[in-house]
């Protein structure tokens, strides 16, 4: 090496070291193993979401099992169709936390108030709740199939898509250690399990990817056995309420009340009611998880080992959630949906971005909520254990953010303007809405319903991280960095142009063509 000059880290277009891409599928064995994974991966914010809502709506364990198993049920199919017929990348469809905001101004609405009976109150509010994400699937297909946001997809920039993608992740940091510090006696150790079983036990055990490749499947039985002997040696007898809903593993309340068979269907909570203002106040939460679900598909693609995703695919994809946001509405759900940002994680962790583990997936998902005893025995898992897993995974998320930097140029003071004056207000601008706006409804779920329609959907965009950090990077971006080739260059524009159209490059229909020649009916642009 002596006389040798280094050289830097060369480009790679695509993720190298992936050793299952998007359309090379793994032997079944361990295909169905990884699709488990992801599944109980998935039930972190399955069950998290009703579990905040439904008591707030009058409703108890019995409603609370039921709403778990229809969101599970529409996420299943969603993340099908999302593999089948939106952008065919690797990614799992799951409730959003966008939407806890417009949910929770339903649910306080004054009109719900006076209805006394619990189960009523808890039917009538599902209504108003069906209604306006029936309204806000509508807004988002009309996004996405009419090619809306195909045309703001093309503005960006691997400069301006770091923080975008960056905050995806980061910007989920309140699910991560404070859903820990919830129960720091089981949500520590399973940061601890997770990370000797994938980091350092691959290091001595073999050459082949075992540990690494189900680590989840591996820390999370360990560390859900030892809150199981926590619970019997009476630890958390005499602790707080909080802290027993949180550690406990007999506390859930869901494999008692869950049905053994329940297939979920259109309205069966009955008609859904519509209210002008509050489908507003849905369609822009519907707005913000355009940009998460975004941020979430550039990573797809990149731990996937695709090519990056064309801007007329995002489109699809985002029209194809918004059919899986009217589907939620039509089946009664609490929330819309999303793109998972931890499942991407997992794609980093076990080197698989195959497609068909995605669909594997979705199927355990529609056979767990139609036979409820049995999914409600994994729902059971304490919070704080999924948690832990979460701080691992959504790092992996993060760090695809920065990865788009290789095509930027760092020595740009225009550049480190970009960067970070976006990254520092994707922090600040949301932490002053939690702070001061609703008074930071997540430390307890507190929410104050007191600024009207148009004041929650100010602050429904404004909470988001990623939002405000991919519109400030995307208005700097435009306006500072399109002068001449030299910025052009620095921002990676130059670099991008060819992956800005479907036709561009000859690769794309290797991983996002659809099925069946329908690319003769729905050509992507």
């Amino acid at each position: 090496m002596a006389g040798c000059e280094l050289q830097p880290h060369p480009v790679k277009e695509q993720q190298p070291g992936i050793q299952y891409c998007v359309n090379s599928p793994p032997p079944w064995p361990e295909a169905i193993a990884l699709g488990f994974q992801h599944y109980i991966l998935s039930l972190g914010m399955t069950v998290l979401i009703p579990s905040i809502i439904v008591p707030q709506m009058g409703g108890g364990d019995a409603e609370k099992a039921r709403m778990i198993q229809t969101l599970l049920f529409a996420s299943g199919l969603n993340t099908l169709f999302q593999s089948l017929f939106g952008t065919r990348l690797p990614t799992v469809i799951v409730g959003s936390y966008a939407y806890l905001v417009p949910v929770s101004c339903i649910v306080f609405a004054s009109r719900y108030s006076a209805i006394v009976d619990p189960h009523e109150r808890f039917v009538m509010t599902l209504r108003g709740i069906q209604g306006a994400l029936i309204m806000a699937g509508c807004f988002q297909m009309v996004m996405g199939f009419l090619g809306l946001w195909r045309s703001v997809v093309r503005f960006l920039s691997p400069l301006s898509i770091v923080p975008f993608v960056m905050f995806t992740g980061l910007g989920l940091y309140h699910l991560g250690f404070p859903m820990v510090a919830r129960c720091v006696e089981i949500g520590i150790p399973q940061i601890i399990v997770m990370v000797i079983i994938s980091q350092y036990l691959p290091r001595y055990i073999s050459n082949k990817p075992i540990c690494d490749r189900y680590a989840v499947l591996f820390s999370i039985p360990i560390v859900w056995l030892f809150a199981q002997i926590l619970t019997s040696s009476n630890v958390y007898n005499h602790k707080p309420e909080k802290t027993q809903i949180s550690c406990r593993t007999d506390r859930a309340g869901l494999v008692s009340t869950a049905p053994w068979v329940y297939v979920p269907y259109p309205f069966q909570w009955g008609s859904p009611t519509f209210n002008g203002g509050e489908a507003f106040l849905m369609m822009s939460a519907s707005f913000v998880s355009l940009f998460e679900s975004t941020g979430t598909f550039f990573i797809a693609a990149r731990y996937g080992s695709a090519t990056p995703i064309p801007p007329s695919v995002v489109s699809r994809g985002t029209g194809w959630m918004g059919i899986g946001v009217l589907l939620n509405g039509m089946l009664g759900c609490v929330t819309g949906l999303t793109a998972s940002a931890e499942n991407v994680g997992l794609l980093a962790l076990t080197k698989v971005g195959s497609r068909r583990v995605i669909q594997i997936s979705a199927g355990f998902m529609i056979f767990f909520s139609v036979f409820g005893k049995f999914g409600a025995f994994f729902a059971s898992i304490p919070l704080p254990i999924v948690a832990g897993t979460y701080c691992i995974l959504l790092g992996y998320v993060c760090s695809a953010g920065l990865g788009f930097l290789q095509f930027c140029n760092l020595n740009s003071f225009k550049t480190k303007f970009i960067l970070g004056f976006s990254i520092f207000m994707g922090i600040s601008i949301p932490q002053y809405f939690r702070e001061y706006y609703h008074h930071g409804y997540r430390d307890g779920y507190n929410f104050q319903n007191n600024h009207g329609w148009f004041g929650n959907m100010v602050a429904v965009i404004f909470m988001s991280h990623t939002t405000v950090a991919a519109m400030v990077a995307l208005i700097l971006d435009c306006t500072l960095s399109r002068e001449n080739d030299e910025t052009r260059n620095d921002n990676g524009l130059i670099w991008w142009e060819k992956f800005r159209f479907y036709n561009s490059d000859v690769r794309n229909d290797e991983f996002y063509a659809l099925p069946l020649s329908l690319d003769k009916l729905f050509p992507a642009l």
